[in-house]
Order: structure tokens, then C-alpha cells, then sequence
């Protein structure tokens, strides 16, 4: 297991929220650019501002490719051409409502390092099972912010196989309604 991936996983979320997604509310007078701007204070391109994390402990030099959807099977194919392909980072804006939207990942390679960031907890226990009739290897980090609404939701989350780790952001970090969880459990805690 690689806890720094985690840790960047968890950036790279933090940042698309922060972001707000679209990065619409930048404006420059500069002329539009494929590109963007090297001089540009705002976005780069393609919307996106997530920092970049280096983990003084991996040395290896690798690539992660990142997906804010489920890829296609061709997309997941195409990842063998792509230099120094080490982890695929799918964060995605919502839950999967059953098995057959996760289908494509049965092509993840089996050497592939895949964790899957999924938003708030599942809707039904479907979409919580789903991911074990998954037979690809990957990893799943739930980011909430909020305790669970039900223990039921907790039992849900105890029977995801790929399920590492729940991240729940928040001002005032307590385990209340946790209590029943068997995976890890982190606080976040944001300060502007």
C-alpha cells in the first residue's frame, strides 16, 4: 500500500472542488489560446489547478493519469501507450448507480494501480455492491463531510471489498457515527 498515493489523491479531489470544476469565473484580455497563457495567474489549461505532490520516498519516475469519469475500454487500452504509465486516478463527481456504468474497469490491466475516488456515501446498497462484482484490482477512498446518515450506510461501506479508506472533511473531527466502520478513517480539516 502507498499512503502518499492517498495523500494525492486527496489533494487532487480537494483541488477539483476548489476549483469549482470549470474555472469560469477567470477572466483575462488576453486572446484564447488552446493552450492558455504561460503568464496566466488564473487555471491552466483544461480548467484545472491541482497542485502537484512529490513524494521524496518514490523514487521511480512513473506517469498518473487522472479520469474524473469512467474510461471507456478503449481509453483503458490506450493507457499502455502512454510513457511511464504508473497509477490511474479516477475521481469521479458522483456514485455509480450499478455495475454495468463500472463495466469498462473489468479491462484495467491487472498490474494497473487504480483507486477510485468516490463523493459522500453510497445512494443504495447497489451502488455500494457494484464495485464487488468488480474482478479488476482497484482501490476505493470515499470522501465525505459528514457523519453517516444511517448504520445501515456504515454497513454498506463494510461490505465494499475495494474500500481502503474514508476521508471525512470537516471543522470538528469526531468519530460519532462512525464507530462501526472497519476500514480507516482520516479527518480533514480546511482552513482559508
Amino acid at each position: 500500500m502507498r499512503p502518499w498515493f492517498i495523500g494525492v489523491a486527496i489533494v487532487l479531489l480537494a483541488g477539483c472542488a476548489a476549483t469549482g470544476g470549470s474555472g469560469g469565473d477567470y477572466h483575462s484580455d488576453a486572446p484564447a489560446s488552446p493552450l492558455g497563457s504561460p503568464f496566466a495567474s488564473g487555471p491552466t489549461a483544461h480548467g484545472r489547478t491541482w497542485p502537484l505532490i512529490l513524494d521524496r520516498t518514490d523514487m521511480s519516475i512513473g506517469t498518473t493519469v487522472v479520469f474524473s469519469r469512467v474510461p471507456t475500454v478503449g481509453e483503458l487500452h490506450d493507457l499502455e501507450l502512454v510513457q511511464g504509465m504508473q497509477h490511474l486516478l479516477i475521481a469521479l463527481p458522483s456514485w455509480p448507480r450499478g455495475a454495468e456504468s463500472i463495466e469498462a474497469l473489468q479491462q484495467l490491466a491487472p498490474e494497473t494501480d487504480a483507486i477510485i475516488v468516490l463523493p459522500g456515501y453510497p445512494p443504495t446498497r447497489e451502488s455500494a455492491e457494484a464495485w464487488n462484482l468488480l474482478g479488476a484490482r482497484v482501490r476505493i477512498v470515499c470522501y465525505v463531510t459528514e457523519a453517516p446518515p444511517s448504520a445501515a450506510v456504515v454497513g454498506d461501506l463494510n461490505t465494499m471489498r475495494g474500500l481502503e479508506r474514508v476521508i471525512c472533511e470537516t471543522d470538528d473531527p469526531r468519530r460519532t457515527g462512525f464507530e462501526r466502520l472497519q476500514r480507516p478513517l482520516s479527518f480533514r480539516k480546511v482552513v482559508e
